[in-house]
């Protein structure tokens, strides 16, 4: 396997600011925020309790499974029961335990790019072929869903994706959905990992579930948890819902690999789920407002190009037109930057999208401005 970009990335931003460099780090996918106060609240009431220190069940508490059955159906139109839902430590887990449950030697899944960096990783770890679908700028980072279709074979076990999508921001549509679900239903063994853990950072329309299309039920597993919306990333708690077949493989997974998920951050699980998504809105209002920052500070950089991405907090900007005899590719760029202008971004060829750096937004306002004119000025002398 290869070392996650994102990660790495992370860990040498780290060590520099260890040495006592001014780092500003884009690099990881990690809200800034703090918590809302009841998912705090949760956390003390539990602790005060006493009563979730030992084991947790391997798929999750009932109570916190039939919440998140609730929220499934409340926010998303998805009709599980608490027995078709696991609790995982982060949707990373979540995703690995699917991935591992569905595909093996001589199976194909098919990732449409940009995509998450470790997809391609997992679906290696099973001895499976990641097939990678690519697209471009020019076509908001969203591959043509007959490009998609014809990448699909009589090995192809799984379609892997993220609406919203980490790295590019991109969002499909309720039309697009619904071509992609013609698609999958011509293919009577090919299942879906719908990976929606972005599904509250979407800054036009609304989110879709593929999984509540007529005829997906069956097909699709939703991938979700409690990091980004919530901003409690170090909580470690993902959680998937599926056909009872598929869950029951990925408990099996689950069972060996991690056990159950974490007692005390279970109960906060509860809590946000529980709550009115309309509480967290200020957060999405904050990554637009963001979002919009960047752009503007991006339009500064010679030789850089960039869409408007509609969810997430990410950018994905093309930066070929910057390489020379000193910069190579994305990797080569980030490097610099990283030393040059001190601010740490993630080459885009992890994420299927080389000639792009990703750049995550998820810090303050004061700090992305002052990242922005670093990495204009940087760029400048290239």
């Amino acid at each position: 396997m290869q070392e996650s970009a994102t990660l790495q990335m992370a860990q040498r931003t780290r060590e520099l600011r260890a040495a006592g460099k001014d780092i500003i780090d884009l690099s990881l996918g990690e809200p800034d925020q703090d918590p809302p106060s009841f998912a705090i609240e949760a956390a003390k009431e539990a602790i005060a309790q006493g009563k979730w220190n030992k084991y947790p069940p391997v798929a999750g508490y009932a109570d916190v499974r039939a919440a998140i059955a609730h929220k499934f159906k409340r926010d998303n139109n998805l009709d599980y029961t608490p027995e078709q839902v696991l609790v995982s430590t982060g949707a990373k887990q979540a995703i690995m335990n699917t991935v591992i449950a569905l595909a093996g030697p001589g199976d194909e899944v098919v990732i449409p790019a940009p995509y998450w960096v470790s997809y391609s990783e997992q679906v290696r770890y099973t001895g499976a072929v990641p097939v990678i679908v690519h697209s471009t700028l020019a076509e908001d980072w969203k591959p043509p869903i007959a490009r998609i279709a014809a990448a699909i074979t009589p090995r192809t076990r799984v379609l892997l994706f993220s609406s919203p999508c980490n790295p590019s921001g991109a969002v499909l549509s309720a039309q697009e959905l619904e071509e992609l679900a013609a698609v999958v239903l011509k293919h009577p063994g090919l299942m879906v990992i719908s990976d929606e853990i972005y599904e509250h950072i979407v800054f036009s329309g609304k989110h879709h579930s593929i999984g509540a299309l007529p005829g997906m039920a069956d097909r699709v597993i939703t991938i979700n948890g409690i990091s980004k919306a919530f901003a409690l990333t170090g909580w470690r708690i993902g959680y998937m819902a599926g056909p009872q077949w598929v869950i029951k493989a990925a408990n099996k997974v689950q069972g060996q690999f991690t056990s159950g998920a974490n007692g005390i951050a279970q109960r906060v699980t509860k809590a946000c789920v529980e709550a009115d998504p309309g509480l967290i809105a200020g957060l999405r209002a904050d990554f637009l407002r963001r979002r919009d920052l960047v752009l503007e500070g991006l339009k500064a950089v010679p030789g850089w190009k960039c869409n408007i991405p509609d969810g997430a907090f990410y950018v994905l900007p093309e930066v070929s037109a910057c390489y020379n005899g000193q910069v190579r590719n994305g990797d080569d760029l980030a490097m610099y930057l990283l030393n040059d202008a001190g601010v740490s971004v993630v080459d885009g060829e992890p994420f299927g999208a080389p000639g792009t750096v990703r750049i995550s937004y998820a810090t303050g306002d004061a700090l992305l401005k002052e990242a922005m004119a670093r990495i204009a000025s940087a760029v400048g002398k290239l």
